[in-house]
């Protein structure tokens, strides 16, 4: 269907339609329809007064983001000018609301003078999560209609309310539980029969007046979202126009608002932050899965394993409304490991995140068990036993003779071969990997990791599982630390290296945040607990090449107990009660010690070698994970790295990142450290094609 607007008639009456599924979204020839539409509604005598609605299931989800990039036509008319005209009609303009009306959509209602919504209908502007301000009009009519707080909250948040909350702030004027296009029909039709002067929001005062009084009000919003929204430029920008719509006139404000959503438009936050929310949507696409591949319906689930990591995973199958058994080995470790998750709870209950009735529902929905024989009547049972290959063997070979025929057998492993744990069953199409990360209530990462001989409908059953849990699931293949800690593991060497040749833990941890990840790699150590990769380096070891590079520094650290933030001490020390970081130099004596048996002379380490040193090998590697396919798409590793690892949303994961700095820079500083450093940075073969081609890792994948 072409991209329309349609109009009819009723009884003086003009309906303008907005027709352009699935989401009636506002490409340059809708609202160059819409723009039409108005002015033949204005000039047509008969029509006292103009109703604008959506067709199919929503009123309007916004702008067309495919075209953010694209030149406008010749002559278009913009949206704000459109809505400009829509707001000045001397007739009624009512808004008829259902489904979601978004950004640009929710831009159009507030240019309508009265705006009716139906029950379950979700409104707002969400311009911020793509990096830049509403810029149609909607930082300048929304605090003159609702107050400037309520605005910033709104915008800077960038949330969809229910209409509910819409109404009761003053989004909308009234909730329509019946025919909503009869009301908002009648409602324009008694708007033009009373004759009472128009409400437009663009000559609002009496809210926005009140912050004219109390300009600090935006000190305090910006201090309140300082830590939500460090390192993105958006955010601010969005209270710098709701600002201007205080200090200037509509006219000039709207100006203002225009020219700093240009500027953001252009950024290269702006194109990352778009390039994450298509990749969201990309990583669900399986070329080999067909879409008609029926996955198997999740009713009740079962987790092997009750310490953190099977604790949380219960927790999310608790959270998703799905009953969940949890088999340990006894009583005693059932105790320790279920009053953790009854903790965690009742943490949220206090923090007022969860009622305490919704507590006893989710916690009532899992159940205890010793015996292997309680996980039959489970459909999907996921591993998360210690990361021991024998041992989850063994798990696999009693889950095989105890589960039903079509139950999906999952693995929690982050770094083992799930090839050889589907090897120990009878059933490998059903074994298949379900990577959560730690705590796993909370990290919406999902790294679900195909076998070779996992079926498409197993497939197919976790990635709708992960969305049925609220988790972000990406297909990966098999190989050591699949993706995330794949790449992980050259960035924690690389960090360590560091070390050895001059810097210390809080510097490179103090770089790596100002970047923009949630902390540095040793700070992150002590938080995941430095005992885990230990032992993967322990498990490593025997393939270890002996003239390979190996740092002993971290290994020492765990010789002293110091496991991270649960032991009190790792890379840092800890105070009781306190997760805050001290640097100790106790750490310092062990990297000076290691540095010099290893005959390395301690250097001053600049700031602005650590970040080229410790992200461009992680991107190599993400470039060796590409061209093995161990990756659909080169959009699959940022999801991962953005949602698993807290890469910033404003770079736009690694891989985009790289593109963004240019291939060529980061081959050529790989190859120089090659040259200085030996074999472990020779540059991908991926990466040299790419820069040698003037491309970006985005062209690799198209």
């Amino acid at each position: 269907m072409p991209e329309s607007v349609v109009i009819d008639r009723h009884d003086g009456v003009a309906l303008l339609t907005l027709d352009n599924p699935p989401v009636n979204g506002l490409s340059f020839a809708m609202r160059a329809a819409l723009g039409d539409c108005v002015m033949e509604a204005l000039a047509d005598e008969d029509v006292a007064a103009i109703v604008v609605a959506g067709a199919g299931r929503m009123f309007c989800g916004g702008a067309d983001i495919r075209e953010f990039d694209a030149a406008p036509p010749p002559g278009a008319a913009s949206l704000p000018a459109v809505l400009d005209e829509l707001e000045a009609s001397r007739k009624p303009v009512v808004a008829a609301i259902h489904g979601v009306a978004a950004g640009g959509g929710l831009e159009v209602a507030l240019a309508c003078h009265v705006r009716l919504v139906a029950p379950g209908t979700r409104l707002g502007l969400p311009e911020v999560t793509l990096g830049i301000v509403p810029g149609a009009g909607g930082t300048q009519r929304l605090p003159r209609l609702i107050g400037v707080e309520a605005a910033l909250d709104v915008i800077v948040g960038g949330q969809l309310l229910p209409a509910e909350r819409a109404v009761s702030i003053g989004i909308a004027d009234e909730l329509v539980p019946g025919d909503l296009l009869a009301a908002a029909i009648a409602r324009a039709r008694q708007l033009a029969a009373d004759g009472a002067p128009l409400r437009r929001a663009s000559a609002l005062e009496e809210r926005i007046a009140a912050a004219r009084d109390n300009p600090e009000v935006f000190d305090a919003f910006r201090k309140k979202m300082a830590r939500r929204a460090r390192g993105f430029d958006a955010p601010y920008a969005c209270v710098q126009c709701v600002e201007t719509a205080v200090a200037l006139p509509f006219a000039a404000g709207m100006a203002r608002e225009r020219q700093i959503f240009e500027r953001l438009r252009a950024s290269d936050q702006s194109a990352a932050q778009r390039h994450a929310f298509f990749a969201e949507r990309e990583v669900t696409k399986i070329p080999d899965v067909p879409k008609a591949t029926e996955p198997l319906n999740i009713q009740r689930a079962a987790v092997i394993g009750c310490g953190t990591m099977g604790g949380g995973i219960a927790m999310t199958f608790a959270n998703a409304g799905i009953p969940v058994t949890v088999v340990d080995v006894s009583d005693e470790a059932l105790d320790k490991g279920l009053g953790v998750v009854a903790r965690n709870y009742a943490a949220t209950v206090a923090k007022g995140r969860l009622s305490r009735e919704q507590m006893d529902e989710r916690l009532a929905r899992i159940g205890r068990s010793v015996s292997y024989a309680d996980v039959r009547d489970a459909d999907i049972v996921v591993e998360a036993v210690f990361e021991r290959m024998d041992l989850k063997q063994e798990v696999f070979r009693r889950l095989d003779a105890e589960c039903k025929a079509d139950a999906v057998l999952a693995t929690n492993t982050s770094t083992l071969d799930v090839d050889e744990l589907a090897a120990a069953t009878s059933r490998p199409e059903s074994v298949i990997g379900t990577h959560f990360f730690s705590p796993a209530n909370v990290m919406r990462l999902m790294e679900n990791v195909r076998g070779k001989r996992s079926s498409a409908r197993t497939i197919a059953t976790v990635m709708q599982l992960a969305k049925r849990l609220r988790k972000v699931g990406v297909l990966v293949g098999v190989c050591d630390g699949f993706v995330g800690n794949r790449m992980l593991a050259p960035y924690l060497r690389e960090a360590e290296f560091l070390l050895e040749e001059g810097a210390l833990p809080q510097q490179v941890d103090g770089v790596i945040y100002t970047f923009g990840l949630p902390m540095g790699p040793f700070q992150m150590s002590d938080l995941a607990g430095n005992d885990v990769s230990w032992y993967i380096r322990q498990r490593q070891a025997a393939t270890r090449p002996p003239d390979l590079r190996y740092s002993p520094i971290a290994d020492r650290i765990c010789e002293l107990g110091r496991f991270g933030q649960k032991t009190g001490a790792g890379w840092y020390r800890y105070e009781p009660g306190s997760r805050t970081p001290v640097p100790d130099p106790v750490v310092e004596e062990i990297i000076v010690a290691a540095a010099a048996e290893a005959g390395i002379e301690r250097r001053a380490i600049g700031d602005d070698e650590i970040v080229p040193r410790c992200l461009y090998p992680l991107v190599n590697e993400g470039a060796k994970i590409l061209e093995e396919g161990i990756a659909l798409r080169a959009s699959d590793i940022d999801v991962v790295w953005m949602h698993g690892y807290g890469f910033p949303r404003y770079r736009g994961g690694p891989m985009f990142w790289a593109d963004l700095v240019g291939l060529r820079t980061i081959y050529d500083a790989m190859s120089r450290l090659y040259d200085e450093h030996g074999e472990r940075l020779a540059p991908a073969p991926l990466l040299k094609r790419l820069a040698g081609q003037g491309k970006g890792f985005g062209d690799a994948a198209a």
